[in-house]
């Protein structure tokens, strides 16, 4: 958590710590959540106060039971979106320039995409990879 404050986060909440998720009831008016695969909804739907809305950002297949109480009883809202906007997707770049938020990265040559793939795939990767397109060697 600390580099996660580094990076300039005010709070950190961590979902495999069933203490700081049950401590967070109904704190949020909003989660976005962005899990990559199908998950429990249930603890996320539990983040989220009257009216609190739970975005789904991605496909993940099929989304896993839970009860309509989780929705019901707090007027809480479960929603999804594959992707925004042209307007909505440059609404990002520009909070960051405003705000001078930096992208964290490792830049890496054309020829060691092999590595570097090696790498994400192991979980080796802290940030992402950016490839270093003025090393391509051009025949």
């Amino acid at each position: 958590m600390e580099l996660t404050h580094a990076l300039g986060a005010h709070d950190v909440l961590l979902s495999k710590d069933a203490d700081a998720m049950q401590a967070a009831f109904g704190r949020f008016d909003l989660v976005l959540d962005t899990i990559p695969v199908a998950h429990d909804m249930t603890p996320y739907l539990n983040l989220v106060g009257r009216d609190g809305i739970v975005v789904l950002i991605g496909a993940i297949d099929m989304v896993p039971r839970f009860h309509s109480g989780n929705l019901l009883m707090r007027r809480r809202s479960l929603s999804a979106s594959m992707i925004g906007g042209i307007v909505e997707t440059q609404e990002l770049p520009d909070f960051c320039a405003h705000h001078g938020i930096l992208p964290e990265c490792e830049l890496i040559a054309m020829a060691d995409i092999n590595e570097g793939f090696g790498r994400m795939e192991r979980n080796d990767a802290k940030y992402r990879f950016v490839i270093d397109m003025a090393t391509l060697e051009r025949k």
